[in-house]
């Protein structure tokens, strides 16, 4: 690890916002593990980190497989240095009515966008606690603030991401480890543009998203990862325990 240089993990960093993500802290001098279980979208973000002149790696890591979170972990830290930045970005959802949906469905939703988060969480807490210094960025939704139609298990699963970063907050305050949620608003990701162009109804819900933010634009990628690089920075070290919404405006409580 080069001098002065911190090591940030971000999960889910194979595109979209975990790749603004990744990038937006490599440009803040983080060495960057991405994590994706698509190891081919992971190696394409590490080598535009590299483009611009940072260090990364990519690593193969499923958040539902304690293991695989174990070894993925493990395999970032012996690479790059001890991980003083997670950014847990992993996350899926489909939009359904919650009539619609079955058991299979909620243990995914859960699996992956709340209990992903919990692992790997609970994987680099003890030793950010141990060297006295530690940024935990979780991505909720708000959806979990809010609530969102076709959207229940998930914004019920990322209602509990904020309240889990709040509670590890309290409890590492004095270590020197912070722990923040990032809710973002409708963003352009491949997700969202893949609805959009499905069907019909898919492009009429993208566009009145679009209209009902009060700055009539969706947010991009990069907007997300602005405000990660700050939770994670070395300014935010009095700011714990806070839920930031970007969102254009489009919640304000």
């Amino acid at each position: 690890m080069a001098e002065g240089e911190r090591v940030a993990l971000v999960t889910g960093g194979g595109g979209g916002i975990g790749r603004a993500i990744a990038l937006a802290l490599a440009a803040a001098a983080r060495a960057v593990a991405v994590a994706d279980v698509r190891i081919e979208g992971a190696e394409q973000t590490a080598a535009a980190v590299a483009a611009q002149g940072g260090r990364a790696l990519a690593v193969e890591v499923d958040v539902t497989d304690t293991g695989s979170v174990a070894a993925g972990l493990a395999g970032a830290a012996d690479a790059l240095g001890p991980i003083d930045v997670v950014v847990n970005n992993a996350g899926w959802d489909e939009l359904r009515p919650f009539l619609d949906t079955d058991e299979a469905f909620w243990e995914r939703i859960v699996a992956i966008n709340f209990l992903g988060a919990v692992r790997v969480t609970h994987a680099v807490l003890p030793g950010m606690v141990e060297r006295g210094f530690g940024r935990v960025v979780n991505i909720g939704s708000d959806a979990g603030r809010v609530g969102s139609s076709g959207e229940a298990v998930y914004s019920g699963a990322k209602g509990g991401v904020i309240a889990f970063t709040k509670t590890v907050a309290r409890e590492v305050a004095r270590s020197g480890v912070t722990a923040n949620t990032v809710c973002p608003g409708p963003t352009r990701t491949p997700m969202l543009e893949a609805m959009a162009a499905e069907d019909a109804a898919g492009s009429k819900l993208v566009d009145a998203l679009t209209r009902a933010v009060p700055m009539r634009r969706l947010g991009e990628p990069e907007d997300v990862a602005a405000a990660v690089a700050f939770f994670a920075s070395d300014a935010a070290g009095y700011v714990t325990g806070q839920t930031l919404s970007v969102s254009g405006g489009l919640t304000m409580a």
